[in-house]
């Protein structure tokens, strides 16, 4: 999504951040094609790696949004403007998304095969495991869901999170999306006016 946004609203070379994205993808594609109850250090670091750049770009590009509209140099019109503050809100989901599946419980290699790490949120299935399934835990589409309600309320709904880390993780996407918003309705309000 990064490339799709206006030139002025990432860092410059425009294509240094995807490319290492997706560079690090294939890599880790290749290394362990579908497979993640396979522990292994390189694999998670590579992960990290990518998601880490994957944030940093994001955040460039919040940051130059926020730039652009504040010190006035921003001139797109309303579709544009929607547009690069949706792909940024929509990569800040998925990255997020991405450091919660990662970091919680030890991982998702942990996670699979069993291996008891502390939690770091509570999801409704712990706290009625009545109503879950047999044997459930968390995989990447609950912290998908995670992400994208801690987005859009920019605050936990029905998960909770347990630890520092988490609640500070959650903080910064909440503020990230928060900001994302109000510079693009401060925009637009500012595009009606004139």
């Amino acid at each position: 999504m990064q490339l799709a946004l206006p030139d002025r609203h990432v860092l410059s070379p425009t294509v240094l951040f995807p490319t290492v994205e997706v560079l690090v993808l294939v890599a880790l594609v290749i290394a362990d094609p579908g497979r993640i109850d396979r522990r292994s250090a390189v694999l998670r670091r590579l992960t990290m790696a990518l998601v880490i750049v994957m944030t940093w770009d994001n955040l460039a590009g919040v940051a130059e949004l926020v730039r652009g509209i504040l010190d006035g140099s921003d001139q797109d019109n309303g579709p544009v403007l929607l547009a690069t503050g949706g792909a940024l809100w929509v990569t800040n989901v998925i990255a997020f998304s991405l450091w919660f599946w990662l970091l919680d419980r030890g991982g998702p290699a942990a996670r699979a095969s069993g291996t008891p790490f502390a939690a770091a949120f509570a999801f409704p299935e712990n706290v009625t495991p009545e109503l879950a399934p047999p044997r459930w835990w968390p995989q990447y589409p609950d912290y998908l869901y995670l992400a994208y309600t801690n987005s859009t309320a920019l605050s936990p709904t029905d998960t909770l999170p347990l630890t520092r880390w988490a609640k500070m993780l959650m903080l910064v996407q909440s503020a990230i999306s928060l900001v994302i918003a109000v510079m693009i309705i401060a925009r637009a309000v500012n595009i009606l006016n004139l």
